[in-house]
């Protein structure tokens, strides 16, 4: 005779076996793979001009010095492989410039932070530039998608007789997706020292609460593209004249002042394409007035 109740048993533990079992969803980044690179560059002048003197670089960071035509200046141009940068990233940016040299350093393209669930992404930039020694930091724009999450710093240390020119520029939305953040975390800090001594720090800081404010004209207003630049070195009047004269001309906002032994210059733009245009225009302008040092527009701004 024929056992029902059995056949009915086999069933439920045959039908258990075949069906396929979904993975848990993860709850947290740090449940995921994540991304740390890390990259290290040293160099010196030389009586042929700037030299390596160390590298490094950790995967998914990689480091290229493209032919300019100039053995004097150096161009570095750093590229992250990932594709972008994910929640609980680290990444870790290093140069120093000694002895005279002349480097500009960029990257390949925009950077883009994409959506995180709950921990943040750690950039981390650190410019050493000493002994008469010239540096330009001045990688492209980082896009910030709706719900990332990120934590910059930029630290900066300088001697006297040395120039710095440093850029950072943030893009807050996908413009072509018509995209507007409404939540998410953005933390952008700088400190500047001059011989171990703080010359100026500041932190800018977005969270979840704020985004749905941002329209307000005491804040960003109808500005999606924000851009801090820093420059230290000699003839600080005359830099800063410059870029209040230049910024008559800017299809956007452009503030500028000499605080700390060094000129700050704020942008904010309705879009990335017209920062841009304003940043390259000025450039152009400091290239010109700067012709000796690595201070122009990066070869890479035009691929």
């Amino acid at each position: 005779m024929l056992d029902t109740t059995s056949v009915a048993n086999l069933a439920e533990v045959t039908n258990a076996v075949d069906k396929p079992t979904r993975p848990a969803l993860n709850s947290s980044d740090k449940d995921l793979q994540r991304a740390e690179g890390t990259c290290r560059i040293v160099i010196g002048g030389s009586k042929r001009g700037t030299r390596i003197m160390d590298l490094y670089q950790q995967s998914p960071i990689r480091v290229l010095f493209p032919r300019t035509g100039d053995d004097r200046r150096l161009e570095a141009v750093l590229v992250n492989t990932s594709g972008g940068v994910a929640g609980g990233d680290r990444f870790q940016l290093s140069v120093t410039a000694l002895d005279g040299a002349s480097i500009a350093v960029t990257t390949q393209a925009a950077e883009k932070v994409y959506q995180a669930l709950d921990d943040s992404a750690h950039i981390t930039t650190k410019l050493t530039v000493r002994d008469g020694a010239k540096l330009a930091w001045l990688p492209q724009e980082t896009i910030i998608f709706n719900h990332a999450r990120i934590r910059r710093r930029t630290e900066i240390e300088v001697s006297p007789g040395s120039e710095v020119l440093a850029l950072e520029c943030l893009v807050l939305g996908r413009a072509a997706r018509g995209e507007r953040l409404s939540a998410g975390a953005i933390t952008d800090i700088w400190n500047v020292r001059t011989n171990g001594g703080l010359q100026w720090a500041e932190a800018f800081r977005l969270t979840d609460d704020i985004f749905s404010r941002l329209s307000r004209k005491a804040l960003l207003w109808d500005s999606t593209a924000l851009a801090t630049l820093l420059y230290f070195g000699p003839n600080l009047e005359d830099r800063l004249q410059l870029i209040r004269t230049q910024s008559v001309s800017f299809d956007c906002r452009c503030g500028a002042t000499q605080v700390g032994g060094m000129v700050v210059a704020r942008f904010a733009a309705r879009s990335s394409f017209e920062l841009k245009a304003a940043l390259r225009k000025l450039l152009q302008e400091l290239g010109s007035d700067l012709a000796s040092g690595p201070f122009r527009v990066p070869k890479m701004w035009s691929c």
